[in-house]
């Protein structure tokens, strides 16, 4: 358990979080209910504890997001009695409205509880970790003369699925240091955490899992390439698992997002650890996850196309935005009929006796086969194929010019994919201040290239958009619309390949080369 602190938070805006008399911090503290009565037990025997409850109760939901951002943040999202509560771990507490038909926070009233939730990815539902009955009380330590030397706030949480707990927020009369320090004492002795240890949903609800979509994979040097492909496919595969049920219930985009980057991340083990696994389980595995991932595409291509709707309005002058507006209604469509058949997929014997069997080939790893590089260690393995990565990126890079076809540079970027995966896999085993500078130039490069792709890639989904329209009765409307998005579209695609020209003159230049030398070649020549 973490101590009660006793240290200021000097760079805390929140007055109530400040130091105040002797130097102690107020937080916000839970403790199991069960636990509440032990706090009259032991402490300054001049003070006595005083509980009151207010009457009647209310129903409460504690809301996160599946990554659980806000438990991460140390705060926690609290609706009950019609309004909705921020509590953080220095105590500060805010409120507004609840609107728990809100998915995502953009639909929340306007409210201090919105602004400090905008930090929040926008993507991402709001989801229900647990609910039940609530009900408020106060604590006080009173002296002889019934004077109150401090209180807290109280809020009693009893979940439907799980263990009651008690919210314990600090409060300090000013000048009562010694009884502040008594309370503190007496929560430590019955076990309470401060909010910001983490484990809340946990102990409401042992079901509750977290949820990385970035596991951590611990490669180290020594480790035979054989087994740092199979802990790498390994812990990816929960991953493709977790976002299974979020896809099927049609709960945010990320699901499937972050399903698919799972599948690819496994694909680039498969494809770039050469000769890890024998080559004909090696061609049987990539046609396997290939099946899995084939089905997603088009639902995807429909979620983006969706979430750029904004921005596709800002493009064109407001008189083409009817044709803008049936666009995305049939893209509505499109996308609901991809979603269904997805679902059905993904609910299928099919899929799930798939699924189940790569899950159980890569955990017991009996029948995985190895191939010729098997035995290679990871940190040889991983420099060779680094520099060749980059030695492959630069040479296509050569030829970078204003007329570089579509697909060479959409080549570029996959390398330049796949360079990332093989630094995020073997990160761990490099210097990092080194490998920091090297990701921050790539990511730069990426971004580029990934701006120049969406414009290439939207041109022709609305340009096949249109060939599809049949005899959709606006069809000259909606063509005019995707005709001025297609200009538009295509000066901006001129705008990103200057950027990724510029991007690339440092990702290739002495000083990024030097770090590649550094780390992937004994400071060899590459």
């Amino acid at each position: 358990m973490r101590p009660i602190v006793e240290k200021a938070d000097p760079g805390s805006s929140d007055s109530s979080a400040k130091v105040r008399g002797r130097g102690l911090t107020q937080e916000t503290f839970y403790l199991r209910a069960t636990r509440l009565a032990r706090l009259s037990r032991g402490g300054d025997r001049h003070l006595t504890l005083v509980l009151e409850w207010e009457e009647g109760g209310h129903p409460f939901t504690i809301r996160d997001n599946f990554n659980q951002s806000l438990r991460a943040s140390q705060r926690l999202l609290l609706e009950a009695g019609g309004r909705a509560h921020l509590l953080s771990a220095s105590g500060r507490v805010l409120s507004q409205p609840a609107t728990p038909e809100a998915r995502f926070v953009s639909a929340f009233a306007e409210g201090p509880v919105k602004a400090a939730l905008a930090d929040l990815p926008p993507l991402r539902a709001l989801l229900t970790v647990t609910s039940g009955a609530a009900r408020c009380g106060r604590l006080a330590l009173v002296d002889g003369g019934g004077k109150t030397r401090v209180s807290a706030n109280l809020r009693e949480l009893c979940p439907i699925d799980g263990d009651s707990i008690v919210l314990v927020t600090v409060g300090e009369l000013r000048g009562y240091g010694g009884a502040l320090r008594d309370l503190l004492s007496r929560l430590h002795a019955c076990d309470a955490m401060p909010l910001a240890a983490g484990n809340l949903y946990r102990v409401m609800h042992p079901a509750s899992m977290s949820y990385t979509a970035r596991p951590s994979v611990e490669v180290r040097r020594e480790d035979t390439a054989f087994d740092a492909a199979n802990a790498l496919i390994g812990a990816h595969l929960p991953i493709v698992r977790a976002n299974e049920p979020g896809i099927v219930a049609d709960i945010d985009t990320e699901f499937l997002h972050d399903y698919r980057i799972a599948l690819r991340k496994i694909r680039s083990v498969l494809s770039l650890f050469k000769g890890v696994y024998a080559p004909e389980q090696t061609v049987a595995l990539k046609a396997r996850f290939a099946a899995l991932m084939a089905p997603t595409g088009p639902l995807r291509d429909d979620d983006v196309y969706l979430l750029e709707r904004r921005s596709f309005y800002a493009m064109v002058p407001d008189t083409m935005h009817g044709g803008l507006d049936r666009m995305f209604e049939r893209v509505g469509q499109r996308r609901l009929a991809a979603w269904a058949g997805l679902a059905d997929r993904l609910r299928g014997k099919g899929y799930i006796r798939e699924i189940e069997a790569l899950m159980d080939l890569f955990s017991r790893r009996k029948t995985l086969l190895p191939g010729p590089n098997a035995d290679r260690m990871s940190q040889d393995l991983a420099s060779e194929l680094i520099r060749k990565r980059y030695r492959r990126i630069r040479r296509i890079a050569a030829g970078l010019t204003a007329g570089m076809p579509d697909d060479e540079v959409h080549a570029l970027r996959v390398e330049c994919k796949k360079l990332r995966y093989l630094i995020e896999f073997f990160g761990p085993m490099f210097q990092q201040d080194v490998l920091h500078d090297i990701l921050k130039s790539l990511k730069k490069l990426q971004d580029s290239l990934g701006s120049f792709n969406d414009c290439v890639v939207q041109q022709a989904g609305l340009l096949a958009f249109l060939d599809d329209l049949g005899d959709e009765p606006r069809r000259l409307e909606i063509a005019q619309s995707i005709g001025a998005l297609v200009t538009v579209l295509h000066q901006r695609q001129i705008v990103e390949h200057e950027k990724i020209v510029q991007a690339f003159a440092h990702f290739s230049g002495d000083g990024m080369r030097q770090a590649f030398r550094r780390l992937f070649h004994d400071g060899k020549d590459i």
